[in-house]
């Protein structure tokens, strides 16, 4: 097997025996990139400096200095994650030539553990879409059938772990955009607690529900990197001050009187069959490695996702607003008068998705509608924590599609948007509440597309998620088989 097939477990175990080296590990992932980029498009920018960054892993390993288990491992990160002297565009005319001073909080965290930092990757305009097909670089396509979008807006980062154009990844998930694409590549992706992780650095786009979070080919090596990346940050005021335990160390596999609640809104119309199939088979497998499973309801899903456009709106308009042509990003270059300027580029930086988000977001805000949907959505969203809050006293975690369908064709809902939203019914509730969630490949359709299962628990129960997927992985036989998908 190729080294860059192998999962960073197994790259992690050879480099400390001193089977491989980084070098060689980044080498192959680079000679990968190079065969298979043209087809998936995952990146916007990649780094030049690759093998010196591997190089000086290989360095220390000699030199006998005591290394974070990640060292040497090539990471990818999204393009609305800040980097030091690296592009990063989010995927917006608005910030293509945009080269940050700093670095994010979790930027910094992957450097000091000595990882490979690869390249910055594709993703839906400032976040904001489902398929990745809102950027304003390129399409980036499903490593499994690159007719087929990678799910969003973290499809970049999804697709270069699928198509092992890199080992981990990071990405952003504001409304599902870490768990669908997960889910529509074959991969795992974690969106942990809010305030689990830091958020500084992270170009805003809803604050108030966005979470980075890691991308890998199987559990334990998502577990690693949220491992890395997680604790309080004295520049996020809203991360939480507690102990994390090593979650990948602390993974046993076992489920014994684990408590499932499955929803049954949630397996309804909408819901595809084989998708359907697959995931009961999932919960079926855990519930004879002696998990007790119970149907519950959440009659509140049904607000779920018109309360989440509302208010991600709302703050995306707030957010966005510094993008005006005066202090940074792009300007237009012909208008009379300071309006003008203002109005070009804002209208010429911004693609149709943002600029749709933005007036939905000032419209809801506005005098004489602020009480009859911002205020609404605010209280539907209180009733759905209420209902979550109560369905986990009598449940450990919640298990549920990840996304509605598989893979769809590129540019089959880029007509209707409202389509698009709804596939988000399976993952906002995560992101209202700020709880973890996880997606686990489970299975594939007759057409050979991933399929997602989703996992949810209370908020910092991450160790309890990530050991029922764990637990789901091995059942299976594991999810990663290694070879290539393209």
């Amino acid at each position: 097997m190729n080294l860059y097939e192998k999962t960073a477990t197994e790259l992690s175990d050879m480099l400390r025996r001193k089977e491989c080296s980084a070098a060689e590990i980044s080498q192959e992932v680079l000679e990968r990139t190079e065969t298979s980029e043209e087809r998936i498009g995952a990146y916007i920018t990649r780094c030049e400096d690759v093998m010196q960054q591997a190089e000086a892993v290989d360095k220390a390993i000699a030199e006998g200095r005591a290394l974070h288990p990640l060292a040497g491992i090539p990471i990818a990160l999204k393009d609305n994650i800040s980097t030091k002297g690296i592009r990063t565009t989010c995927a917006s005319r608005m910030l293509e030539n945009y080269v940050p001073p700093y670095d994010a909080a979790v930027t910094e965290k992957v450097r000091r553990a000595g990882m490979v930092i690869t390249g910055k990757t594709n993703m839906d305009e400032f976040a904001m879409g489902a398929s990745t097909e809102t950027s304003y670089m390129k399409v980036t396509h499903n490593p499994h059938n690159p007719e087929y979008v990678p799910g969003g807006s973290s499809g970049g980062s999804a697709a270069a772990v699928a198509a092992g154009e890199t080992i981990l990844s990071l990405g952003s998930d504001t409304g599902g955009s870490i768990r669908q694409p997960a889910a529509l590549c074959g991969i795992v992706g974690l969106k942990p607690t809010y305030g689990s992780v830091s958020r500084y650095g992270l170009v805003a786009y809803a604050s108030s529900l966005e979470q980075i979070g890691p991308m890998g080919k199987t559990v334990r090596d998502t577990a690693m990197l949220y491992s890395l990346i997680c604790g309080r940050d004295q520049m996020d005021a809203t991360t939480v001050r507690r102990e994390y335990p090593d979650f990948a160390s602390a993974l046993s596999g076992k489920v014994q009187g684990l408590r499932i609640g499955v929803p049954r809104e949630y397996f309804g119309d909408g819901i595809c069959p084989e998708v359907s199939v697959a995931v009961w088979e999932g919960i079926r497998l855990l519930e004879q490695a002696g998990a007790s499973v119970r149907e519950i309801s959440l009659p509140d899903t049904e607000y779920a996702v018109s309360a989440y456009y509302i208010i991600a709106s709302a703050e995306a308009s707030s957010n966005l607003a510094r993008y005006d042509g005066v202090r940074y990003g792009f300007r237009a270059k012909h208008y009379k008068g300071l309006t003008d300027m203002y109005e070009r580029t804002r209208s010429e930086g911004f693609g149709d998705e943002v600029k749709r988000r933005v007036m939905l977001g000032t419209f809801v805000l506005s005098s004489g509608y602020y009480d009859a949907y911002y205020k609404k959505a605010r209280a539907a969203q209180q009733r759905i924590k209420r209902e979550l809050a109560d369905a986990f006293r009598e449940c450990d975690i919640l298990i549920t599609p990840t996304y509605p369908t598989p893979a769809f064709p590129l540019g089959e809902k880029s007509d209707d948007p409202l389509k698009l939203y709804m596939s988000d019914i399976c993952t906002v509730t995560a992101n209202l509440s700020g709880l973890p969630a996880i997606s686990v490949p489970c299975g594939k359709t007759a057409s050979g597309l991933p399929m997602g299962m989703q996992m949810m628990a209370p908020a910092f129960s991450e160790q309890v998620l990530l050991n029922a997927a764990y637990a789901y992985e091995t059942l299976c036989g594991g999810f990663w088989s290694g070879g290539t998908v393209i």
